[in-house]
Formats: structure tokens, sequence, C-alpha cells
């Protein structure tokens, strides 16, 4: 069984850079990514697509092709098209690749996995035509098509990217209905804001792109329901007291991005609840050297900072691992950290302004709503098993099959939580969330059948 220094899950910012820093400090390198290219979500196939859609995703964007030729360094070993199923705190990780299943050892693991859309529950939201608004980006980048028609929802920083980028790519969206209200409790935050100047900056000329192109915005908006008959035809909501509906033939829905803890999950590693962000982070040090003490997280898989913060994360975290494992002197750490952690630090500022300014829609969800999209359970059904005395998502499984789908509750496990703890009177830190387990994503038994020591992997991915 082939053995690495270290094991990077993920090639988006965080694991493409620290892959970079780790080989540069001479270690063993195994990168490994469930996409055809590098890049992640917020770079993907950026190889490809920089050259031919540049102009409309922006430069943040074409910024990732800085960072995918940690790929090719001599010791980085690039393993694309490649799901991780299972991985052990003794140094044995376990994929799927090209059919078959196989397995390689580690001295050290990055779950560099970033983040997920943060689910948005709303009366309609799995009729046909509905989608996360990260889906729009990806039918952009990888296929450079722009849905027509379209009403985008929620609130967050990446409505407006979208948004600008519909109508940059000729098809602006009919409408940005925004959740958020005035963001006055995010004006305390506001001078320390001021470090992450570029992002505040960034997102002025979006809005004032979207303000040129004529597209209508609708805030502090409520009491959303998505309408239609086996596909969405209209979109129904509240604004200033008034209800409102506008036809369209697509809906992207967003609220924030959390970080895919499931990895760290079926791990066992430590977690704690984000009230900021409401969401479970992996409880980590200043290295991103989690509970496991040769177990590392970096990027948004570790608190949602954005792309740029992971890629500083990414390479910090590296750093630390090639002292670890000797290939370079504390000294050298701290010299080439020193510069990375301050521009970190600068990035991060920012964000409890924007936690502040953009919350998750916090409408009460109705009980015909459907919370597991897996197994079809409904808001009600999370309810009534809590008033029947279930004071968790892992006893809720015997209530329900909540969470026991495909996906392992990675979509509905913090709105699970969330209602159990609403109709309990308790916070959702001590609700607490699924106890994951391997396989942590789905793997068929002629895959194991099959499996080799390991499928040997190819270099150019």
């Amino acid at each position: 069984m082939e053995t690495y220094d270290l094991a990077v899950i993920g090639a988006g910012p965080a694991g493409l850079a620290a892959a970079a820093e780790a080989s540069a400090a001479g270690l063993s390198v195994v990168l490994l990514d469930e996409q055809p290219r590098p890049g992640g979500q917020i770079y993907r196939e950026v190889d490809r697509a920089a050259s031919v859609r540049g102009a409309i995703l922006g430069k943040d964007y074409t910024h990732g092709l800085s960072l995918t030729g940690a790929t090719q360094a001599e010791n980085v070993t690039y393993m694309s098209r490649t799901t991780v199923w299972d991985m052990t705190p003794e140094g044995v990780l376990s994929f799927t690749r090209n059919g078959a299943a196989g397995s390689l050892r580690f001295e050290r693991l990055l779950i560099a996995t970033g983040a997920l859309e943060r689910p948005m529950p709303v009366p309609g939201w799995t009729l046909p035509g509905v989608m996360a608004a990260g889906a729009a980006q990806i039918l952009l980048k990888q296929s450079g098509l722009v849905s027509r028609r379209a009403v985008l929802a929620g609130s967050g920083p990446l409505l407006y990217l979208v948004a600008a980028q519909m109508v940059r790519a000729g098809s602006p969206p009919l409408a940005l209905l925004e959740t958020q209200g005035q963001p006055y409790s995010a004006l305390r935050y506001a001078p320390r804001a001021l470090m992450g100047w570029r992002v505040l900056g960034k997102g002025m000329r979006l809005l004032a792109e979207l303000r040129r192109a004529g597209v209508p915005r609708y805030r502090g908006v409520r009491a959303i329901s998505i309408e239609g008959e086996g596909q969405v035809n209209k979109v129904r909501f509240e604004e200033k007291g008034r209800t409102r509906e506008i036809s369209c033939d697509t809906v992207f829905l967003h609220h924030g991005v959390v970080p895919n803890v499931q990895a760290s999950r079926a791990l066992r590693l430590d977690h704690d609840w984000c009230e900021a962000q409401a969401c479970f982070q992996p409880r980590l040090d200043d290295w991103g050297r989690s509970s496991a003490r040769n177990i590392f997280i970096a990027g948004d898989g570790a608190g949602i900072g954005g792309a740029i913060a992971a890629e500083h994360a990414g390479r910090l975290t590296a750093l630390e691992i090639a002292r670890d494992l000797g290939a370079i002197e504390v000294v050298d750490r701290d010299r080439r950290a020193a510069p990375i952690r301050r521009a970190l630090l600068a990035e991060r500022a920012v964000r409890p302004f924007l936690d502040a300014a953009f919350p998750p829609y916090s409408e009460a969800i109705a009980d015909d709503t459907i919370i597991c999209r897996c197994e079809e359970v409904t808001a009600g059904a999370i309810r009534r098993a809590a008033s029947l005395g279930c004071a968790g998502p892992n006893q809720s499984k015997a209530f329900n099959r909540a969470g026991m789908g495909p996906c392992q509750g990675r979509y509905c496990g913090l709105t699970v939580s969330k209602l159990l703890a609403e109709v309990n009177g308790a916070s959702v830190e001590a609700t607490g969330y699924y106890r994951l387990r391997p396989p942590i994503k789905p793997v068929t038994l002629g895959e194991i059948a099959q499996m080799t020591h390991p499928n040997e992997p190819e270099k150019t991915g």
C-alpha cells in the first residue's frame, strides 16, 4: 500500500495551496478530488473556462489559475475523479476511482473539502427548476449555460455575484429577493471590516452593476413560496406588507454556506457550535490541527472565510505539517508563516460584518415542507418526533428516516437539529448533529470487491 507524507482531500484553494507549500518543503503529497479538474467549487473548470468565460466570471475566478499548477509539482500525485469514502486516525484512507476501490496510507491528513450551501427549505423548493444558487455558477463555469427567466432569493454576497455574472452573460435575473433586513446589527463590526476593504469594494461594485442593469431588488422579503405544477412557474413573497408574485422558470435559493463537516464528523473529531455563522465547526488550533494530532483541516471546512482566506489557511497548515514531519525547523516555519498569517487576519476581518449583515432566512418552516429530500421527511414529522421525546437528530432516526438517505444528512442535518432544538426549547449546540459513519459517500459492493492496494494513481490526473 502506497504511503504519503501528506494526503489532501479536496483540490480547491486550501487543498491546492497546501499541496504546493508541502511539496516545496519536500513532502510527498497525494491530492484527491472528485472533480475531473482542479479548482474546487469556487475555481471549478478554471483551467478550461478562464480563457473562454473569464470576463463573465471575473478576476476573482481567474485567480484560480495561479493555484492549479500544484497538481503538476514533482512530488505531488494528483488523483482526479476520486471519491474518498473512509479515512482513519491510524492513517489509512479508502477511495473509489475508475470503478474500483483502493486504499493508501498517510502520515498526516488535510481535509480541505470546503463548504456546502445552507439548505433553504421553503414551500415548493423541491419542484423541478428550483436549485441552490451555486448551481447557477456550476452551469456557467462548467457548460457556459445561463438560466433564463430566473429569480434569485435569500441572502448573502453570493447572490450578488451570481446575479452580476448572469447580467454579464446576457441573461439578467428577473429579480433579487433579499431576506435580510437593514444591517444595523452589523454596524458595530464596520470599523474592523475596513481591514477587508477589497471585499467591501467588490460588493459595492457588484451592487452598482446590478443597478445599471436594472435588476429589481426586493429587501426584507418574507413568506417565500414557490409554485408550479410539475415545474416552477412563479414565486410568491411578502415585501413591506404586500404580497407579490413573479412568474419565472427557475428559482435559485441561497442563504449562506456552512462548513462541510461530513469527513471530520465521521472521524469523531471535536466540534463546536459557532453562533455567528449558525453552524458547527471543527475545533482546531491556530495551525489547523484537529483533536486528532495527525489530522488537519483548512479552508471553509474549518469555518467560512472565503477563497483567499482558504488559500492562506492551506499554506499555514502545510507549513506546520512540514515542521511536524521534520522537513523544516520551527524558526523557518514561523518566518514563512508570518506574512501569510497577517494576510489571513486581514482577509477574515470582514467576516463578522458579513455574518451579521446576511443572517440565514429565519422564517418558520411550514409543517408540510420537506426537510430531508432523500427520504421525503417533512418539518412536521421532525416536530412530532420532538414532541414525543426525541432530543437529538440521532435519536430521531427511531421516529423517521431523516438523515438516512444517500447524503447521510449532508443537506438536512442543520435544519433537523434546528427544528428539534426549537420544539424542545434547547440550544442547537446541546441538540447536536448526526453521528456519521463510513462510508461517507456511496460505494458499491462491486467496487469494494475489486479493491486494490492501491488503485495505482495516474500522475496527470
